[in-house]
């Protein structure tokens, strides 16, 4: 049999690079079928081709992208399936054809949580080959941080390295990245379609059907009045921690216990101030390219802590000093974090004596304001019309400056009777059990107890059985023991079974929630033997990392298991949905 070449009308909505990879992926194809070689498997669902959009989102950005490319596919005859990256099984991902994927990265460029499992199998030398696929990858991350956009990239890499066919280049976005994301699902979803012979005339793609969104977003928060602020850590606290609450009105803004609601900061007026004086620049002047002001710009539109390596780059230009040069020179992270530690841009700007930037040129050097999220510690069940924050001020001295939290300052004090802008990212995945008969065990130091707080009141409102095991602490008992009454409430009530308390400087001995999770580790492990959900909130670096250490050793030891077996059990409980983590 002889098979003729592929042909893509001149008329087809497609680019030459377009144009150009579909021959190539049908020239392919041809080859393949008419060899007797196995074809790339779409796979199908219904009569419809299938397409597999999986995600790893750690505060659903990537979920909601994936939502929206799915969308989209249903328009242009596909029948897409979504699911998280850590729900698909790597013998099944081996066998699929077209794959989108959309991934964040969390922290200094790790997989997000529902993405550890799939990268893990993934890059194993035992992963298999994945030569009939087709894929596009789709980045989100914070050019803020190091390893920007590090999860997608490394997935990006490792697919081609097993052979399976890019459909388009990776697109890496920054933190705005709606605009980016939905030019990507348009520019793909055409090509892939081709791939199944679904080309279309040319015109539009009808509208994907809408998903359910809140209206109020990051582009357009809800102006929530705060109308609670109370100090929770008492006056010998080395921490300033306060509860707030705001008032939803008729905004129809809904939330569910382990959300995060996120906040928009208002900058701090004297630190605006000051800058436009180190700089020289008059703050009613309105910028070339703006509308607003100058001092109106760099109070809500423009991070003016945080200094960005460009603004970094531009003073080393002009001051020769060493420290600076040695850090950004020689690409020593570790160095110039420890030289950013409690500097902010007005003392990067103190470094030039006669600093020279116009005011165009200085905002070119920043990065937009971000919002600031936190864990909800409330649940809707139990605090209708209303969402609350557990949240530590944050304040220090260095070089004769008193420095303030963007946003943690801004709540405590300086909204008054002004409104904040909010909006909430959904958690799909940090959740109450299913089953309210589950046990639940939960540890958050400090202002983790946040999304605890309001697990245990949606339990108490679903009328939950199943117990629940608290591990708390913090520095002292006397002054860091947030929430006291209402936990011990709570224990009266038989909502919260048991409490364990870790207060490190209490006694010469430092004792964290490690320890105690340690030293009643049978318990704990008879607990997760019971069917368990092990929950933890807080500080990633260290708690979070010390915390599941010392779970693998619990079961380890009470399991009777060597450290392989451990981790193996440790792993299923994160399959199974029955580890989660809500870090930062």
């Amino acid at each position: 049999m002889t098979t003729t070449g592929p042909f893509i009308p001149l008329d087809a909505p497609f680019t030459a690079d377009q144009r150009s990879w579909l021959s190539g992926f049908v020239a392919g194809m041809q080859t393949r079928l008419f060899s007797g070689g196995p074809a790339a498997d779409a796979g199908t669902v219904g009569s419809a081709p299938a397409l597999h959009v999986l995600y790893g989102s750690q505060t659903g950005n990537a979920e909601a992208v994936a939502e929206d490319a799915a969308a989209a596919a249903r328009t242009q005859g596909f029948a897409p399936v979504v699911c998280a990256l850590d729900d698909m099984d790597l013998d099944r991902f081996a066998g699929l054809g077209q794959v989108l994927i959309v991934t964040s990265t969390y922290g200094e460029g790790e997989m997000p949580d529902n993405a550890e499992l799939f990268w893990e199998a993934l890059s194993a030398e035992s992963a298999p080959r994945l030569d009939g696929m087709n894929f596009a990858v789709l980045a989100l991350g914070d050019t803020g941080y190091d390893g920007f956009c590090q999860a997608g990239k490394l997935i990006d890499m490792r697919l081609e390295q097993l052979g399976a066919q890019r459909i388009v280049p990776r697109v890496d976005c920054d933190v705005e990245f709606e605009e980016l994301a939905a030019t990507w699902i348009a520019e793909t979803l055409p090509l892939v379609a081709a791939v199944e012979g679904i080309v279309g005339d040319g015109a539009p793609a009808p509208a994907a059907p809408a998903r359910a969104k809140s209206q109020w977003t990051r582009k357009n928060p809800y102006p929530a009045v705060l109308t609670s602020n109370v100090l929770l850590s008492g006056e010998d606290s080395a921490k300033e921690i306060r509860h707030y609450e705001f008032a939803l009105a008729d905004s129809g803004l809904e939330y569910e216990a382990g959300d995060a609601l996120n906040v928009v900061p208002v900058n701090d007026t004297e630190l605006v101030h000051a800058i436009l004086g180190r700089l020289g620049l008059d703050g009613a002047t309105v910028p070339e390219g703006h509308d607003d002001t100058l001092e109106h710009l760099l109070t809500y539109n423009y991070e003016i802590t945080a200094p960005s390596v460009d603004l970094l780059e531009e003073i080393e230009k002009h001051t020769g000093n060493e420290e600076l040069t040695y850090v950004l020179r020689h690409g020593d992270k570790a160095a110039l974090d420890e030289w950013l530690w409690g500097r902010d841009i007005l003392d990067v700007l103190l470094l030039d004596p006669a600093p020279e930037l116009s005011a165009e040129q200085f905002l070119a050097l920043l990065r937009p304001l971000q919002h600031r999220a936190y864990s909800i510690s409330s649940s809707p069940n139990a605090c209708d019309g209303s969402v609350h924050l557990t949240v530590a001020a944050v304040r220090y001295g260095t070089d004769g400056r008193e420095r303030r939290g963007v946003c943690s300052t801004f709540l405590a004090d300086r909204v008054g009777e002004g409104k904040v802008g909010i909006f909430v990212s959904k958690n799909k995945a940090f959740r109450v059990p299913a089953d309210d008969t589950a046990p639940m065990i939960m540890v958050g130091p400090g202002t983790g107890i946040a999304p605890f707080r309001g697990f245990l009141q949606e339990r108490r409102a679903r009328g939950a059985t199943g117990k629940n095991w608290l591990f708390f602490g913090d520095q002292k008992r006397g002054c860091d023991y947030i929430y006291a009454q209402e936990l011990a409430e709570f224990a009266d009530s038989g909502v919260l079974t048991r409490l364990d308390l870790a207060f490190s400087r209490d006694q010469a001995e430092k004792i964290y929630v490690q320890t105690r999770m340690k030293e009643h580790g049978a318990e704990l492990f008879a607990w997760l033997e019971e069917g368990g959900h092990f929950y933890i909130c807080g500080d990633a670096s260290r708690m979070a990392k010390d915390v599941d250490r010392a779970l693998h050793e619990i079961v380890a030891e009470h399991g009777g298991m060597n450290d392989e077996q451990a981790a193996e059990y440790v792993t299923t409980l994160k399959r199974e949905k029955r580890y989660v983590r809500d870090v930062y």
